[in-house]
């Protein structure tokens, strides 16, 4: 198919206003026939709100919609299906309990006739499931339940899902959030074959370097505004930077490297069925501590191990040269051991509470030792980390589902840093956070060093875990085969040993 690059979406001046809030401003934005076109702003910045617009979940305020020069409405998700519109969204839509299969077809199951009677062809249903997942190249079985699956499977699921349908415009936000190099090498694939049969694809990723790689034209919201639309190959990260939060960041990477203390951490012989054999590793007093692998070399299982959550089959943790006679998430949280987990809003938050309550959470016996929750107490605590920690909420009331990644993020490490906790893991910290909060996560990960905690932080993104830690183990297949210091990274040689090729130490 030719790629005639003429207009096929045109959004003119979109305008949504939720109660007290104006989240998008007469936006408007024009997407060309088979560009990968990004979205980019800071969260909050009305990229979701606008999106959420085009697929049919939110009716715009004002503001008018045009696909292929033709004025069109859409109230609901089946209009934008009809238009030829999906989306792979950043917070997964899928169902726990149900194959795989199941949920890419969910609503539109090959059908026939038994007996007068129309039923589901799942015969059909898995033989074209199959075919999809091998087209894409994700080698996880369709009988398997979505429950099962890991963050970065479930990504491809939904990419799948999004992708079972004939396609105009694909939406992707915040695609390879969760993915390694590997992964995200073959979603570039993808995105390459659907450009050369003229599918658009509006794409929004906090991840900059990834613009470069993929992008041809960049339009930047801020604070629910149009600012620009650019050339992808023509602007600088440093622009679309300046674009994106009104100024120029600085040093992104801040690190300071302190005079390292004592041993807080120790781990020997750990060893978890087929995901952790016989990991070994120290972390001191000051020390940020990276942990680097593909997806499923097993540093998610070490971290939910050492915080208690799965019980070993071997090895022993030692907490300030102590041996932790029981492995669970309170005597974890007893030894001042805090965990903010990969997935933020199922395991670090309770969503449907305020921020306050959730800042109280794993401190309630500490902080109310009476049993009884005196809320001005509740309320004086929480606004001491919100102006520490910066969190952007008009009020500690404010229920936490509502914030921003950053901001939601920021309310897990309050969290802990309540429960006085000296060793803190950071499982994917700055995962869907804008660079903004990324910037001020990374500052206050690097005050908490400076002040003696020891971090444990595991991250996806290479330039990431070399900008910020003191040491960096590499995990491969379940096993550390690697360690290297700060003052001799080499992204290459990391990258080398996390998809197996060799053993180092030292």
């Amino acid at each position: 198919m030719s790629i005639k690059n003429d207009i096929i979406l045109r959004l003119e001046n979109i305008t949504k206003e939720f109660p007290g809030v104006l989240a998008l401003d007469r936006v408007s934005l024009e997407v060309k026939q088979g560009e990968v076109h990004v979205l980019l702003g800071e969260n909050g910045a009305g990229k979701s709100t606008l999106m959420k617009i085009l697929c049919g979940v939110y009716k715009k305020d004002g503001g008018k919609i045009f696909i292929d020069n033709k004025e069109v409405t859409i109230n609901g998700v089946k209009d934008a299906e009809k238009l030829g519109i999906g989306i792979i969204h950043q917070e997964f839509n899928l169902l726990p309990f149900r194959d795989i299969a199941q949920n890419i077809f969910l609503g539109k199951e090959p059908r026939k006739n038994i007996k007068l009677v129309d039923v589901i062809d799942r015969s059909v249903m898995y033989k074209k499931c199959r075919e999809l997942l091998d087209s894409l190249e994700i080698n996880i079985n369709e009988y398997a339940l979505v429950k099962d699956l890991g963050v970065a499977q479930k990504q491809m699921v939904e990419i799948a899902k999004a992708l079972s349908s004939e396609v105009k415009i694909l939406i992707m936000d915040e695609p390879t959030a969760t993915l390694t190099k590997n992964e995200i090498d073959k979603l570039f694939n993808i995105i390459k074959q659907l450009k050369a049969k003229g599918v658009s694809i509006i794409y929004i990723s906090h991840r900059l370097e990834e613009i470069k790689m993929i992008g041809d034209r960049v339009t930047v919201l801020r604070d629910g505004k149009y600012i620009g639309t650019v050339e992808v190959c023509d602007t600088s990260t440093d622009e679309l930077v300046k674009m994106m939060v009104g100024r120029k960041i600085e040093n992104l990477y801040n690190r300071t490297y302190n005079k390292i203390g004592k041993e807080a951490l120790r781990v020997e012989g750990l060893t978890l069925d087929k995901r952790i054999r016989d990991v070994s590793f120290k972390i001191h007093e000051g020390e940020i501590v990276g942990f680097y692998g593909l997806v499923g070399a097993g540093r998610t299982e070490v971290a939910k191990t050492v915080f208690g959550e799965y019980k070993p089959d071997k090895g022993s943790i030692f907490v300030f040269g102590r041996k932790l006679s029981k492995l669970t998430p309170t005597e974890a949280v007893k030894n001042k051991i805090g965990l903010l987990p990969e997935d933020r809003k199922e395991e670090g938050l309770t969503i449907k509470m305020s921020v306050k309550q959730n800042i109280v959470q794993a401190s309630l016996k500490k902080v109310f030792p009476s049993g009884i929750l005196k809320e001005d107490l509740e309320l004086e605590i929480s606004k001491k980390y919100i102006k520490e920690l910066n969190i952007a909420t008009p009020d500690a009331h404010k229920i936490v589902k509502n914030l921003s990644g950053g901001n939601q993020q920021k309310v897990v490490l309050a969290k802990w840093l309540l429960t006085e906790s000296d060793i803190i893991i950071f499982d994917e910290p700055t995962r869907g956070i804008d660079v903004g909060a990324k910037a001020e996560i990374y500052e206050i990960m690097d005050e908490l060093a400076k002040k003696g905690r020891a971090i444990m932080m595991i991250s996806s993104d290479i330039k990431e875990i070399m900008g910020l830690t003191d040491r960096i183990y590499v995990m491969y297949q379940g096993k550390i085969i690697a360690e290297f210091d700060h003052q001799n990274y080499n992204q290459e040689e990391i990258i080398s040993f996390a998809i197996g090729k060799g053993e180092k130490h030292g």
